[in-house]
């Protein structure tokens, strides 16, 4: 396993070994004693499994008071991955990291909590996985526009597919004034 350090304090890249043969391949996609020391107090309670078609885009999205770290991994096909930094006393509060991750590169994106999330489907059809250190509570969830203006993510795309509630989502300054 290799672990690459981002400009996002806590966020890491890491990447897993995928050991291949004539009958298929095989990756260890989490191990706990592993990943302890990467994040400690971190233990994931909840899978998610997303399946996206081409230019859908989901986020970006966090839980106000409970707050989820995040283990991302493409299952199938690729995405353009996002994660922005939330926590108000980080030295890089508002600004985000983005990576490709897709099935061929081994690559998983750990985020702490305190971060929102999204990604943009790259491919015809895109499976995603991803733990979450806190149970989901709808109730709590929030959304940051996608094309927010002060984050500025370039998403490459004007017109990405997105759902009603992400299309109802607030700018990054409504949400740090809730």
């Amino acid at each position: 396993m290799k672990i690459n350090t981002t400009p996002l304090e806590g966020c890491l890249v890491i990447e897993s070994a995928i050991y291949t043969d004539n009958r298929g391949h095989f990756q260890e996609t989490y191990n706990q004693q592993k990943y302890e020391f990467l994040s400690p107090n971190t233990q994931f309670v909840q899978d998610n499994l997303s399946k996206s078609n081409n230019n859908v885009l989901r986020g970006i999205h966090f839980q106000q008071n409970y707050p989820q770290g995040k283990l991302i991994r493409v299952v199938s096909g690729m995405v353009f991955d996002v994660a922005v930094d939330l926590r108000p006393n980080s030295k890089t509060f508002g600004k985000y990291y983005k990576i490709i991750l897709n099935e061929k590169n081994s690559k998983f994106l750990l985020i702490p909590k305190g971060f929102a999330h999204g990604f943009l489907a790259k491919k015809k059809e895109n499976i995603v996985l991803y733990s979450c250190s806190n149970y989901r509570d709808r109730s709590e969830e929030r959304s940051i526009a996608w094309n927010d203006k002060k984050i500025s993510i370039n998403w490459g795309i004007t017109k990405p597919i997105i759902s009603k509630r992400d299309a109802k989502a607030l700018s990054f300054g409504e949400i740090i004034r809730e």
